[in-house]
């Protein structure tokens, strides 16, 4: 797949859930859930540990989802997501000089930015989707405000994002939301895998 294509799985998908874990053996029965639940696009944090060999490995478990690098905040973290196989960068920051990194290498970058200035800067740099984050902290009174102006842009609302408010982001105008902790939770048992892909089916259903 090249960048168009991951884009397009991106945007029709609506949803990216990030996995975000303190030790790194949590990592693939989240992932096994999130798939079971029918999601897509999933992206395992920088500050995951062992992140790029978890990427490495749903890639070949799981074909045909998409698995991106998250928190990636530099050059050099974008060149290490890109060695391990990520296929779409997600950042938190506004960091334009890794947007190089990834159109270089034909992926997608879904680049992090709040204020107007950022937003812009960010999609005149060329991001292909760009983050507001964190979106639940500045609210969506705030996304309607900074929405209106720059309407052209493709926003994604990142942060703060649960089932209980998704249906209001894209009622407001988010093409897509990013959620983590809401549903990334680690797998103990068998009703905390069940729990993710239950949530991980509410989602689709909201977005559908």
């Amino acid at each position: 797949m090249n960048r168009q294509d991951i884009l397009e799985v991106i945007k029709k998908e609506k949803i990216v859930v990030i996995i975000r874990m303190k030790q790194q053996n949590q990592v693939a029965k989240v992932v096994e859930a999130l798939v079971s639940g029918g999601i897509k696009v999933l992206e395992i944090t920088s500050n995951t540990p062992g992140y790029a060999e978890e990427i490495a490995k749903a890639r070949a478990l799981y074909p045909n989802i998409l698995v991106g690098a998250g928190t990636i905040t530099n050059i050099a973290k974008a060149k290490d997501a890109v060695a391990a196989g990520a296929q779409f960068i997600v950042t938190p920051n506004t960091n334009v000089d890794t947007i190089k990194v990834s159109h270089e290498n034909n992926i997608p970058i879904l680049m992090g930015a709040i204020t107007p200035s950022e937003i812009s800067l960010a999609a005149e740099s060329g991001a292909d989707v760009v983050k507001l984050f964190p979106a639940g902290a500045m609210g969506l009174k705030y996304f309607k405000a900074v929405k209106a102006p720059l309407s052209d842009i493709s926003l994604f609302a990142v942060g703060g994002v649960n089932v209980e408010n998704t249906a209001e982001w894209i009622a407001a105008g988010a093409e897509g939301i990013g959620v983590g902790g809401s549903i990334t939770k680690p797998v103990n048992s068998e009703a905390d895998f069940n729990d993710i892909v239950e949530e991980a089916k509410q989602y689709l259903s909201i977005l559908k």
